[in-house]
């Protein structure tokens, strides 16, 4: 896993070709009214249908920042970013023209953002849960291989292996674009913490699989289109925009 060297946000923010830039995010201390104005139409909508008002607000915030920094990276206005979806609901700037590639994902009040130039890519990040028992899920999803090493991983362990397994899997899916329609046990990465990260798939040459930790207790991954490119990782200020 990445070890967790965020930087602080640039004076200038450029997307070298061969850089990818993941952003983290901690929702709690937004204000979604910071947020709401720059949001569409659709996007408030969405927001509306939220229950509670912490995941109203996180969604809100969530988007907020999206547009933000894209807006940063365009230079152009958070309000005027305009995004197509996918069958799969995977956003995309509408204006095919422009090169930028992003994705984006959220569990229990953190944010991560993944951009890139011309590369698909995916990003997740979920809350590591000790009291969280995944072996009924990992029957389910997981492949027989991930299934056997999951349960050779030491019991202290299987709740954070589970986590990096999941969020190695949702990554991929993400990456291509392909929802539900990818089977989750029709490709296998490797879930031992402290172990290096592999991708087992019928097209794994086209993509790299690299994993981070967004804060304690967290584990997020990145799956990119392969080439000569590096990681950098950044971290959002509140109240930025």
């Amino acid at each position: 896993m990445v070890a967790s060297q965020w930087a602080a946000r640039p004076g200038e923010l450029r997307l070298p070709d061969n850089e990818i830039h993941v952003w983290r995010a901690f929702l709690d201390d937004e204000r979604a009214s910071d947020h709401h104005a720059i949001l569409s139409e659709d996007e408030r909508a969405r927001a509306s249908r939220f229950v509670f008002p912490r995941d109203r607000n996180h969604f809100v915030a969530s988007r907020g920042i999206l547009r933000s920094l894209i807006g940063r990276y365009l230079q152009r206005p958070a309000e005027t970013i305009d995004f197509s979806y996918n069958p799969q609901g995977k956003p995309r700037l509408r204006d095919t023209g422009i090169p930028i590639r992003f994705n984006l994902s959220h569990s229990h009040g953190i944010a991560v953002y993944a951009f890139s130039t011309h590369r698909e890519l995916g990003i997740d990040v979920e809350a590591i849960r000790s009291e969280f028992t995944g072996e009924q899920i990992a029957e389910r999803f997981f492949s027989l291989k991930e299934l056997a090493e999951l349960r050779s991983v030491p019991p202290e362990k299987r709740h954070e292996a589970f986590f990096l397994c999941w969020t190695r899997k949702e990554a991929y899916v993400k990456a291509r674009g392909g929802g539900l329609g990818i089977s989750l046990d029709s490709f296998e990465v490797s879930l031992t913490p402290g172990m290096p990260e592999t991708l087992v798939s019928t097209d794994s040459g086209r993509w790299m699989l690299r994993s981070f930790q967004p804060a304690a207790l967290y584990a997020g991954a990145l799956v990119a289109e392969r080439g000569d490119w590096c990681l950098r990782l950044w971290d959002w200020q509140p109240g930025a925009r």
